[in-house]
């Protein structure tokens, strides 16, 4: 499920910017478009959406190689690098910047207010500052979010129905990523009040940190474990399921492919599909399309993968529409074998 911000403003700004351009500096633009893709995590644990966004981009026309190149750049886990490698996107002037994620989508929009950004979020990117609204997003980025964050209140009750004695539960958050670990403290708080359970959130931004969080999980004497939405965690899933089966803690993530990874439970959204979306923002943009896009969600926020009587094109409606789609079963679930199983 993804939530498409309004691109027709958007690409038809961008096209009038580039018929200003200078003459000469037209010409020396490369015959093969760059696409710059920027992620805080790993490349070789994010591949999965990065071969989501390739996609995208093949919808739309493009191949990597054959008529448009893609400069990655990782911040290998270090939030902190991510400003410096978004101008060293921006100083060869790629022609567009796809942001991997809430950080790099804040770094790329302080790096650049020339460059299209085209970014992918599990955070509300009018809320952390990235766009002025959904359906207006302005300036010279636009994107998709899958509203990730919103889901911590769900998981927290879903544990609690597989683990009816866990008193006390935590959330794994990265301190790093602030916008995406204030949205999740904070609705994972209200959830925990509400089911009238204790709460430990618990910081991890390195590999050896989430060793010793898990130390701490037993210490605090953790019934019951999420893992919030960030790339850094997505690029370790492999070492946080293998962490929660050594310590048999039960653990719910947020996406799919920590259950693939032997994680005991997932529930959340496609964000393989949000990258596909993205990628092929990304090809619209590098078509300098001006012409009114024929996909749900030009004029309207619109929640995709949606049955037709859960979407809603009121901007005011929108959270509120996916809520209740969720309700609905319309969000992937699997369970592997619990760590008490094995």
């Amino acid at each position: 499920m993804a939530i498409h911000v309004n691109r027709r403003k958007f690409i038809a700004s961008l096209s009038g910017a580039t018929a200003a351009w200078p003459l000469a500096a037209r010409v020396q633009q490369p015959t093969m478009p760059v696409v710059g893709f920027l992620t805080s995590a790993t490349l070789s644990g994010y591949a999965p959406f990065a071969a989501a966004f390739r996609q995208g981009l093949s919808e739309t026309g493009f191949v990597e190689g054959q008529n448009v190149a893609i400069e990655y750049r990782s911040a290998e886990g270090q939030n902190d690098r991510l400003p410096a490698l978004a101008a060293e996107l921006v100083r060869p002037q790629v022609t567009v910047i796809a942001a991997a994620g809430t950080p790099s989508a804040l770094a790329a929009k302080a790096a650049t207010k020339r460059i299209p950004i085209v970014f992918s979020t599990a955070a509300d990117p009018v809320a952390i500052g990235l766009v002025a609204s959904l359906n207006r997003p302005g300036g010279n980025i636009t994107g998709v979010t899958n509203l990730g964050t919103e889901l911590v209140q769900k998981q927290l009750e879903m544990l609690q129905r597989l683990v009816p004695t866990a008193t006390i539960m935590a959330v794994l958050i990265n301190p790093t990523s602030p916008s995406l670990t204030e949205s999740t403290a904070k609705d994972a708080q209200a959830a925990a009040r509400k089911l009238g359970v204790q709460l430990h959130l618990l910081h991890a931004s390195t590999a050896s940190d989430l060793d010793d969080v898990f130390a701490t999980v037993v210490h605090l004497r953790v019934g019951a474990f999420v893992v919030g939405p960030d790339a850094f965690f997505f690029s370790r899933r492999d070492q946080i399921a293998e962490l929660a089966t050594r310590y048999a803690m039960p653990a719910i993530y947020y996406v799919r492919e920590f259950a693939a990874a032997g994680g005991l439970m997932s529930y959340g959204v496609s964000v393989a599909d949000g990258y596909r979306v993205a990628g092929v923002y990304v090809g619209r943009i590098l078509r300098g399309a001006t012409e009114r896009l024929a996909s749900p969600g030009v004029d309207e926020v619109r929640a995709s993968h949606q049955p037709k009587d859960c979407q809603d094109t009121r901007p005011r409606r929108a959270t509120r529409t996916i809520r209740r789609c969720r309700r609905a079963n319309r969000v992937t679930m699997l369970f592997a074998a619990s760590a008490h199983d094995r």
